[in-house]
């Protein structure tokens, strides 16, 4: 029986791997939870999976915590960043699911892997912001890193079909989010109900909008080239609205191997958590009938300029992609407030990039998080200017 760690119990990642857990009670128990300030929910966890070990976000919500749980029941609460890095190392723990969302996974990510943990990473913006330490450190500890994200859980499955000097390119697909047939003059009316209807994947909010603006897979480009060592040239997209082909491989001699399965996220979750084994089916089967159709499209730059600004940033180096993923979560928080429109979204990115120019790669964690503070400082200048003009217009 492998024991899990989960880091971001309460959100939609954290969730479908408790939900794998309890499907196969044989297989996995439950040893640390990390959360947020969902206290109510949390406790509900702690009631159902009794960890030894969970953290929460603040010391003020430890006292909350400790209140929602029965009496008598026994489990160690901590909090803070410090908390995180407790559940994410817990010497218990063999394997540590890492849902959080953006950049606040760094760290904890870094603690699993130096920890020698096998980490089931649905949080691209780990690898976005310092994918170089964060293979050196699993290098050096034997860790191993399994993407949860599904795409690239179907190239890390199609890869098995072949060696590596005989892949040719890497295909992510991407379903082109809710707006793929929009008129592009009306992307300025877009609401932030409007962005958050996906009409494939049921996610959070920042991933979800990421889909709109298709940032999430110029973010996955990013993620392939540090989980699988190819440049970005050899890395392509395509829209799939199916979602049902969750990537492809190509190899030399023009074979293609894909991945399908249903949309739900446990189906990678599992295969992480499994590796190299694979359990029974519990969630359901694709119907290849009722599915039909399969179609796939190009990318269009002007609809989806995100994807183009992402490979620039991979191929500038440095620290420029940590630079345009914490820029791009300030403006994604601002649309979600309502304090910009829609397409400022990646023009915020664009220029917070311009704005920094070159910059070194990190050496450290700190100055990996360093960086992260900078695109986060620079961006939020830009949109206090860009919401007035929104105000203004």
């Amino acid at each position: 029986m492998k024991s899990v760690s989960v880091l971001g119990s309460t959100g939609s990642i954290g969730q479908s791997a408790l939900e794998v857990v309890e499907a196969f009670p044989e297989a996995f128990q439950v040893v640390a939870l990390a959360a947020g300030r969902s206290v109510e929910k949390l406790a509900s966890q702690i009631v159902k999976h009794r960890p030894e070990l969970v953290s929460v976000s603040e010391a003020e919500d430890v006292r909350k915590l400790k209140a929602l749980l029965p009496a008598g029941l026994s489990v160690r609460i901590a909090a803070g960043t410090s908390g995180l890095d407790e559940v994410a190392s817990f010497e218990e723990s063999d394997i540590v699911v890492g849902g959080l969302v953006g950049a606040l996974g760094l760290r904890s990510a870094y603690a699993a892997v130096r920890a020698g943990k096998r980490l089931a990473l649905a949080n691209k913006e780990t690898l976005v912001v310092a994918g170089a330490l964060i293979l050196e450190a699993a290098r050096e500890s034997g860790a191993e890193i399994l993407p949860v994200d599904s795409e690239h859980s179907a190239i890390h499955q199609a890869l098995r079909c072949g060696r590596p000097h005989e892949v040719e390119r890497l295909v992510l697909t991407a379903s082109g989010g809710p707006f793929r047939q929009r008129d592009l003059s009306t992307f300025d009316t877009i609401s932030v109900a409007d962005a958050l209807a996906h009409p494939t994947w049921k996610m959070g909010p920042k991933i979800t909008i990421d889909s709109a603006t298709m940032m999430n897979k110029g973010l996955e480009i990013i993620e392939a080239h540090f989980l699988f060592g190819l440049p970005s040239d050899a890395i392509d997209v395509v829209i799939h609205p199916q979602s049902i082909i969750h990537s492809f491989v190509e190899f030399v001699d023009g074979s293609l191997v894909a991945q399908l399965a249903r949309n739900d996220m446990k189906f990678p979750i599992l295969y992480a958590m499994t590796y190299p084994d694979r359990l029974p089916n519990a969630f359901g089967r694709l119907d290849l009938v009722a599915a039909r159709t399969l179609e796939f499209f190009g990318v269009d730059p002007a609809r989806y300029p995100a994807v183009g600004l992402a490979r620039a940033a991979l191929s500038q180096g440095g620290g420029m992609p940590a630079i345009i993923n914490a820029a791009n979560e300030v403006a994604v928080e601002a649309f979600l407030a309502g304090k910009i429109f829609f397409p400022d979204i990646v023009a915020v990115v664009s220029e917070t990039a311009s704005a920094v120019g070159a910059v070194p790669a990190a050496r450290t964690l700190e100055e990996a998080e360093g960086i992260d503070q900078n695109g986060r400082v620079r961006a939020r200048e830009i949109i206090q200017r860009v919401a007035r003009a929104a105000v203004a217009h």
